[in-house]
């Protein structure tokens, strides 16, 4: 993993990359209400690869119990790996949300 990147008020940005069985099995939705729950910001969205990405703006723990939740899944998901990159802390984002594929 990339040394992390704090930005405004010691927050963390990490992107995820997540291969398996994850696109028609609501894991979109998931991820939305995990990361809601969490009060994370940022967005998911469905790649043309077959992959879901994720970025995820808060604290590195709850940045961590996101990631365990992805590792997870919904029940008719397989998740086969997840890539995980710190990233730079894009500009304040508000909320999360569901996006177009991409």
């Amino acid at each position: 993993m990339a040394p992390v990147h704090e930005g405004h008020s010691g927050r963390v940005a990490r992107r995820y990359v997540v291969h398996g069985a994850v696109q028609g099995v609501g894991y979109r939705a998931f991820v939305w209400r995990r990361a809601a729950e969490l009060g994370l910001s940022g967005w998911v969205r469905n790649r043309r690869d077959g992959t879901v990405e994720v970025l995820a703006v808060g604290d590195s723990g709850r940045l961590d119990a996101l990631e365990r939740h992805l590792r997870n899944g919904p029940p008719l998901a397989r998740v086969d790996g997840i890539e995980v990159e710190n990233v730079a802390d894009p500009a304040p984002i508000t909320g999360f949300s569901v996006e177009a594929t991409h």
